[in-house]
């Protein structure tokens, strides 16, 4: 299938007093047309950060940026005012991220007087109902403000103004997670079948890995900074060669009592991300950790056809040959 974007090499630094943070350290991956990436890790992995770069609500430091064939890394501002219409952002808060001065009509409706996409009143007022009836929220919610709706309709809100210009790509932060679950599954379910009508692009960041199998093709874990791990959806549930992946997995909560599984504690001290060494960024959380690991940084290889892995022991733990330093998990 067509590639509709591109990252290689992408990396997010920021000044600190004691040295460069590296956000986003040498990140690459390919995005198919109309499919959904999955982007997973622990709170400060640099996943949203990596969201906000690629679409410009924050400037790459280093790294290509390909958009449907064209070279977006460093756009003026006029290209970047175009690649606006067609790059847009669902964010984790429904609430911060919206005016409360606002009524609903306006938020969804700001996009189409910015671009201009309304040559009338009658047919701005007929372009924002028809967006608000795509996510589901009633006609009488038109002058409505933020504060009198929950939290799910106030989602649909983000999701409508995302949709006011018809993009093809939609990054997606975290945008269930401040949702209670039963409307999680609504906006879910509302999100997959707007990609299906309007084939739709996703990069879904999510640190709950149960939402990321349920609405991913394929999966990318990150962890300070770095992809560690990327494969289809089904694979990586089957079939994990990180160290790191296999303890995010393991966190899962079983739906069965009395099904035993073994949880994997990670330990140790988590490296720093400001100015680090060239080594392993879990090894020093890592049970497998070898004299290489903290040497050396693995790059992001294809171990087997579509599974990618960044790991210098990943087929010696894939084999069961690798030898843990200490008993790394306990029954569940």
């Amino acid at each position: 299938m067509e590639a509709l974007l591109e990252v290689r090499g992408l990396k997010k630094y920021f000044s600190t007093p004691k040295g460069l943070l590296h956000a986003v350290d040498d990140v690459s991956f390919t995005l198919e047309r109309g499919k959904t990436l999955g982007i997973v890790g622990e709170s400060g992995c640099g996943k949203s950060t990596l969201g906000r770069v690629v679409i410009h609500l924050l400037e790459p430091t280093a790294g290509l940026i390909r958009f449907e064939g064209r070279d977006i890394s460093r756009p003026g501002k006029r290209e970047l005012k175009e690649l606006r219409s067609n790059m847009q952002m669902i964010f984790q808060d429904p609430y911060s991220s919206i005016n409360p001065r606002m009524t609903v009509s306006e938020i969804i409706g700001e996009p189409l007087q910015i671009f201009k996409k309304c040559a009338s009143s009658q047919e701005y007022d007929k372009q924002v109902s028809k967006l608000m009836d795509t996510v589901g929220l009633a006609s009488r919610l038109y002058n409505t403000y933020p504060h009198e709706l929950d939290g799910g309709r106030r989602q649909r809100i983000g999701i409508a103004r995302a949709l006011a210009l018809d993009p093809s790509f939609i990054v997606c932060d975290e945008p269930v997670s401040a949702l209670d679950v039963s409307i999680q599954a609504q906006i879910l379910n509302l999100m997959q079948d707007l990609q299906q009508e309007r084939k739709l692009t996703y990069i879904f960041i999510t640190h709950d890995m149960s939402v990321v199998k349920h609405i991913s093709d394929d999966i990318g874990v990150m962890y300070l900074g770095q992809m560690v791990e990327k494969c289809g959806s089904k694979e990586l549930f089957k079939n994990q060669l990180h160290p790191y992946t296999k303890a995010l997995l393991s966190a899962i909560p079983r739906p069965r009592i009395r099904e035993k599984s073994k949880r994997i504690l990670l330990r140790g001290e988590i490296t720093s991300p400001i100015n680090p060494k060239a080594a392993c960024r879990f090894g020093s959380r890592c049970i497998y950790a070898q004299e290489i690991c903290f040497g050396k940084a693995p790059a992001l290889t294809e171990a087997e056809p579509g599974h990618f892995v960044a790991c210098h022991l990943w087929k010696q733990i894939w084999e069961g040959t690798a030898r843990p330093k200490e008993a790394g998990g306990e029954n569940g």
